[in-house]
């Protein structure tokens, strides 16, 4: 082996080397904490219900429209989302007061 391949040989090495600590670096950080007001409360969780609930509805509706659910489908279906919305927003409104 001539210098020069020996060379290229440990440059490679050492290239690779620092590539595969740049990849694996975050692996060894510390994770990082949110901060308190970056934290989902129990509101958002609300709103976040509420809206699931009411795309939901509109989803099903659009289903039923096209003929993939029948009327006591959509019935059946209805009737629970629209509990989980509307116990989504007392909540909220007992929040607001």
């Amino acid at each position: 082996m001539t210098p020069v391949t020996i060379a290229v040989f440990v440059l490679g090495a050492v290239l690779i080397a620092l590539v595969a600590l740049f990849v694996a670096a975050p692996l060894f950080r510390p994770p990082e904490v949110a901060p308190p007001e970056a934290e989902p409360g129990a509101r958002s969780r609300w709103e976040r219900q509420k809206g699931q609930a009411l795309a939901a509805i509109k989803e099903m509706e659009l289903d039923h429209r096209m003929g993939k659910l029948s009327d006591e489908d959509l019935a059946t279906m209805r009737g629970r989302f629209e509990a989980q919305a509307l116990e989504a927003m007392a909540a909220l409104e007992r929040e607001g007061q």
